[in-house]
């Protein structure tokens, strides 16, 4: 049986540009047992787009290796002083560099007729290789669309340098710079872990159907909230769950006593029932709310634990542009998923108003507060290549 590995899959600045990402994320988490580890939006200079291409050369000295690093130094390297989103995504499993190599399929230095393209894999679906008709031996346009090893000894190599590259980076793509500043919102996306419960196409939809605002994604990180994060982040939502369900539910209580036990029950009585078992049953459901988030229930988890990284997994995603807040909430879709108009997310994916696949923020205050819980700023995924390579 093949050892545990990690490799990992670059989407070129023009995959992103085109906002293409969804669709490819949505083909490498569905069509493989891999778990996706890390994932962070890079913004590479010139001493690495230099590296990595002749790493390129290096490991495999053929012609269509030798036509990718030709593109990542013409691509992937800044332009006019501005450097360009990269996206970079983690993965670990057995067998990690076929896997991948299959999804995203091999280049063919042939031109092909229309009708035998398959859409198969992604570089069938998204990449372009055309060769001159007056010449045949000559590419006139290349697009690979995404970048993989083949070999692990290969994506070994890559991933140290892109740990050293990595480290002290800043999880937020800053490279545009706008002409009014003042009307651009970042707001913040997590694709909840009702998602990740097995390998689905879902999160990449979802990013799919949020990149028809124009936004850019600006950050990425996959996440575990610890249980203390999650307190934080939905505290709110507790002192409303309160105020919202323990009258309901006390009154309710009162119902089934007096139909139960066939004899009437006071004001006081439904005041003392709201007051206990209203707050009770409302703060259980606030309990499954930071279980949902975090695998972990406050009342069942011990405090040397509250900070650890949770069981479940998220991704957060941070969107930039004008009206960023507004536009991200009304492609995602009120609360309650059987409230939401058709074509939102929540409509699309959402189960009920717990599991309702996604979280945004909900004004400009709002994302200032949540950033700072989740830390957009940061990104694990540096150190999990660095354990990763330092232990190979």
């Amino acid at each position: 049986m093949s050892k545990t590995a990690i490799s990992y899959v670059l989407v070129t600045p023009y995959t992103i540009a085109k906002s293409r990402t969804g669709g490819v994320m949505s083909r490498l988490l569905s069509q493989s047992d891999l778990e996706l580890v890390g994932a962070q939006m890079i913004a590479p200079d010139e001493e690495f787009v230099r590296e990595y291409a002749e790493a390129l050369r290096r490991e495999n000295p053929t012609p269509s290796v030798t036509l990718l690093a030709d593109y990542v130094e013409q691509k992937l390297a800044p332009s006019e002083g501005r450097r360009h989103r990269t996206l970079l995504l983690l993965f670990r499993g057995e067998d990690p560099c076929r896997k991948l190599t299959m999804i995203c399929g091999h280049m063919h230095p042939e031109n092909q007729e229309f009708d035998s393209l398959t859409g198969e894999t992604i570089r069938d679906t998204y990449s372009d290789l055309i060769m001159s008709r007056e010449d045949p031996s000559r590419v006139s346009y290349f697009e690979p669309a995404v970048l993989t090893p083949r070999t692990q000894s290969w994506a070994d190599t890559d991933l140290k340098q892109f740990a050293r590259f990595l480290k002290g980076q800043d999880n937020i793509i800053k490279n545009v710079q706008y002409p009014d500043p003042s009307r651009i919102e970042q707001t913040l996306v997590i694709i909840k872990p009702d998602n990740w419960q097995y390998a689905s196409s879902k999160p990449g939809a979802i990013i799919d159907m949020f990149s028809r605002t124009g936004l850019r994604i600006v950050g990425i990180k996959v996440h575990c909230f610890s249980l203390a994060e999650a307190l934080e982040f939905y505290g709110p939502v507790e002192t409303a769950l309160k105020e919202k369900l323990a009258p309901v539910f006390g009154k309710k209580a009162k119902e089934i006593l007096e139909q139960k036990f066939g004899a009437p029950l006071s004001e006081d009585c439904e005041k003392a029932l709201i007051g206990d078992f209203g707050v009770e049953y409302a703060r259980d459901q606030f309990n499954r709310i930071i279980d949902f988030m975090s695998g972990k229930r406050p009342d069942r988890t011990p405090p040397a634990e509250k900070n650890l990284p949770g069981t479940v997994k998220s991704m957060i995603l941070v969107y930039e542009g004008e009206n960023a807040v507004s536009k991200i909430r009304d492609v995602l879709g009120p609360t309650d998923p059987l409230k939401a108009p058709g074509g939102t997310v929540r409509r699309e994916f959402g189960s009920n108003v717990m599991v309702n696949t996604a979280h945004a923020s909900d004004s400009r205050e709002s994302f200032e507060r949540e950033r700072t819980i989740v830390k957009t700023s940061e990104n694990s995924l540096a150190s999990i290549i660095s354990d990763y390579v330092s232990n190979r």
